[in-house]
């Protein structure tokens, strides 16, 4: 709540609220210019800036990753709405990958795990267990490499991960209607079952039978057609 101060430009706006994250919606072409990603550097030593230019296209991006990161000194958390490329640090040769806060990581999974579970409505609790799923799903390298998302080669493997965490979820919450996945959970619960939150884990078992649900593609009319007619 801003009282009764008024801030006219972002400039302003960051000296007054000094916040750890900015997330652009703002579709204004380099709104995240080189004195606003300084200052949310300077405004945050203890930890990282947090910069997410969401817009879409990139003629709409409020920064690019190669102007956040010479912006914040190599620092900043960062993802966008579009694709961009690699950035190599000048001075160590580190090559660091910006992360794509698309919605192609959650939005099948969770589709999946409503056509499955069959739950009566989708609660806030539901997508912040996808939530949760989503990041519980990187692995030790993209963690040591500072990643925010999963690497897009693994987006199925962990297009399973996130439907099962939301099968659970929608089973804890009593939504689920389909039995076949409430007896399934019911027999073999997340080892955090009792957890008063939603932390987007799931059983072995779920995933599996999460994973023979998939649709996967075929690589070739002879896949569908093994034999002539």
């Amino acid at each position: 709540d801003n009282g009764d101060t008024q801030c006219k430009t972002l400039e302003e706006a960051l000296e007054y609220v000094k916040p750890t994250a900015l997330i652009g919606l703002s579709t204004i072409y380099k709104a995240f210019n080189e004195q606003i990603l300084t200052r949310m550097n300077e405004l945050n030593q203890e930890s990282r800036p947090i910069i997410f230019p969401l817009s879409n296209p990139k003629t709409k991006a409020e920064c690019t990753f190669e102007e956040a990161m010479r912006f914040t000194n190599n620092r900043v958390l960062f993802a966008s709405g579009t694709a961009f490329p690699e950035y190599t640090i000048p001075e160590t040769g580190e090559v660091r990958v910006p992360g794509q806060g698309n919605n192609m990581y959650v939005f099948p999974p969770i589709g999946l795990g409503a056509k499955l579970a069959k739950p009566t409505s989708i609660t806030d609790s539901l997508i912040f267990a996808v939530s949760k799923a989503l990041s519980n799903t990187l692995n030790s390298d993209e963690i040591a490499r500072g990643e925010l998302y999963p690497r897009i080669e693994r987006i199925r493997e962990t297009s399973a991960q996130v439907a099962a965490a939301f099968v659970h979820q929608a089973v804890r919450e009593g939504l689920a209607q389909d039995q076949f996945w409430i007896d399934l959970v019911n027999a073999h619960p997340a080892s955090s079952a009792t957890s008063p939150t939603p932390d987007g884990t799931y059983s072995q078992a779920v995933l599996d039978e999460v994973s023979k649900c998939m649709w996967a593609p075929a690589e070739s009319v002879q896949q569908l057609i093994p034999t002539k007619l």
